[in-house]
């Protein structure tokens, strides 16, 4: 997990200083994204495939062994949903630590509020996720990581990154993620870590109940930057 401090004003256009720290990546830009999805999506592939063809062949060669057959689609099946789980776990929900000062959340809830508008406070209080309309999609922003629904909807990749002060309430770990991506997005997927990227339908599933909502709500931003 990568871990990200930066405290630039919302407007600023700097690259991020933390980009150095990872000198030997790419800088992400829509070339890259675009590489990095093919990439994972022949992974996904070539650990599906021969699994799905073992269990055809299995079927077809001796009917009976059906349930052998069966068990290598299941492991086709699962796979991907373990990259998925992966995926959704940068923006799972975290408990608040025994010691949390709830004054000292109240205030950092205040200050994220004041960062963004009244939409994506609104979406924040109900999934806990900050939605940021970013050039390279839609971004939704937690504490400890962030996921870009890309133009079009169809799909997310999910980046594990986060801020190393282990004191800082949620909502301040959030602002202070949201400042580095408005400084410098293309910065900002480059020093964070790449967990998954897939279908977007596949990344919700994973994802807790009460956060799909904010990737809906995503996905339709997205969809309508894929039209724009």
């Amino acid at each position: 997990m990568t871990d990200l401090a930066h405290d630039a004003d919302a407007g600023a256009a700097t690259a991020l200083p933390e980009v150095a720290g990872v000198h030997w990546r790419a800088r992400v830009d829509e070339t890259r994204l675009r590489r990095t999805a093919r990439a994972w999506t022949a992974t996904t592939v070539a650990h599906v495939v021969p699994f799905v063809g073992a269990g055809a062949v299995l079927f077809a060669v001796e009917p009976l062994a059906a349930p052998v057959s069966l068990a290598s689609l299941a492991h086709a099946w699962i796979i991907p949903e373990l990259y998925a789980q992966r995926g959704a776990n940068v923006v799972r929900p975290k408990r608040l630590r025994a010691d949390a000062r709830p004054a000292a959340e109240t205030r950092a809830l205040g200050l994220l509020g004041d960062l963004v508008g009244h939409d994506a406070r609104e979406l924040h209080g109900r999934t806990g996720l900050v939605m940021e309309r970013g050039h390279l999609g839609i971004w939704l922003v937690g504490p400890a990581g962030a996921l870009l629904v890309r133009p079009g909807g169809h799909r997310t990749h999910c980046w594990c990154v986060r801020v190393p002060d282990p004191e800082l309430p949620v909502a301040d770990r959030i602002a202070h993620l949201l400042l580095a991506l408005r400084a410098d997005e293309h910065g900002f997927a480059t020093v964070a870590n790449q967990a998954f990227s897939g279908a977007t339908w596949r990344v919700r599933r994973r994802m807790a109940a009460l956060q799909r909502p904010a990737v809906d709500a995503a996905r339709v931003a997205a969809r309508d930057l894929g039209r724009a």
